[in-house]
């Protein structure tokens, strides 16, 4: 029976969701299959994979063939290097110890440059949050000026009629006196 590694769609519409699972090549995609291995988010930044490592790794060593995109998500989880490595442990190229070092030292450096990617990510976030604030401020302190040249235009015209209120009764008086 040839086994593949690939990915079951769900989710709603626009927000898919996968669940990385050992099928028979013959089942249709989201049919029925052998063992679930994990899940896979696309929708988060960067995008989140939960994985049975060493399941994964069992059904590759056995012969289940990964589709594309499950091989790049094996890839970046660090299953196929391991796999690697257990190859050159078998021909004799270096020990346990060795692969177990490699292995470390390449999940290190790769949680590093995820750790830099999310960091970026959350200052980019922090400068157009900023950025939106400052245009904000801007934009209300326009708002702010034409309030206050309307209120200062309304006081100036109720100034003026106040004045012409007590000047037109003062100079209909003037003339009654003479």
């Amino acid at each position: 029976m040839a086994t593949r590694l690939r990915l079951q769609r769900h989710g709603r519409k626009g927000y898919a969701f996968y669940s990385i699972v050992c099928a028979d090549a013959r089942a249709p995609r989201d049919g029925r299959f052998i063992e679930k291995l994990g899940t896979y988010n696309p929708n988060t930044n960067p995008a989140t994979v939960d994985l049975n490592f060493d399941r994964a790794l069992y059904w590759l060593e056995v012969g289940a063939q990964p589709t594309d995109t499950v091989r790049n998500i094996l890839s970046r989880e660090g299953v196929l290097l391991m796999k690697h490595l257990k190859g050159g442990v078998k021909k004799g190229a270096f020990d346990e110890k060795a692969l177990q070092d490699k292995f470390d030292a390449w999940k290190a450096d790769r949680d590093k440059k995820v750790a830099a990617v999310v960091a970026k990510e959350a200052d980019a976030k922090k400068a157009r949050a900023a950025a939106r604030l400052e245009e904000e401020k801007k934009l209300n302190e326009k708002i702010a000026e034409k309030v206050a040249e309307k209120r200062a235009a309304a006081a100036a015209a109720a100034a003026e009629a106040e004045a012409a209120e007590t000047e037109a009764p003062a100079a209909e008086e003037a003339p009654a006196e003479a």
